[in-house]
């Protein structure tokens, strides 16, 4: 089964905290898929890998740029995995039809917005249910993550 992650982000905005979750999947040696909300929002997120840190690449792309299977981190706002990821991150609200396929699961999720934080809950009763292997970590002042007990 894949191993399900919930982080909620609750000092850092998404913009912050993904590129730094992304630099250790690529460390690793993964492949990610990032499901956002919208084609808008896959484009502005890419952006954003571009620029976080001068000193750091992030070699990423999205509908816009082509070429997929090329691409070791892939934006989008369709459940699609066109670069054979390891991981999915779903960020925004978005879901996946199916995370079997993948290794792990990222949910990522505003803490600091009650919609959000229900539909997370939500979702962690259907991937228990599922059979998947949670984790619930917390988003600490300093941007690490403090994992928490969770039923």
């Amino acid at each position: 089964m894949t191993q399900v992650s919930f982080y909620h982000l609750q000092h850092w905005p998404l913009e912050k905290a993904l590129p730094k979750l992304l630099e250790k999947t690529l460390g690793a040696g993964k492949r990610a898929v990032v499901m956002t909300g919208s084609d808008a929002r896959a484009e502005q997120l890419a952006a954003v890998l571009w620029a976080y840190d001068q000193g750091s690449w992030l070699p990423h792309g999205t509908k816009k740029d082509g070429r997929p299977e090329d691409q070791p981190l892939w934006l989008t706002a369709t459940d699609e995995s066109p670069n054979q990821a390891d991981f999915v991150f779903l960020t925004d609200g978005a879901t996946a039809a199916d995370v079997s396929g993948f290794e792990r699961c990222f949910e990522i999720f505003d803490g600091n917005d009650g919609a959000q934080v229900a539909a997370a809950r939500m979702r962690w009763t259907a991937y228990k249910e599922a059979g998947h292997t949670l984790k619930y970590l917390q988003q600490t002042e300093t941007g690490g993550w403090s994992e928490m007990v969770a039923g």
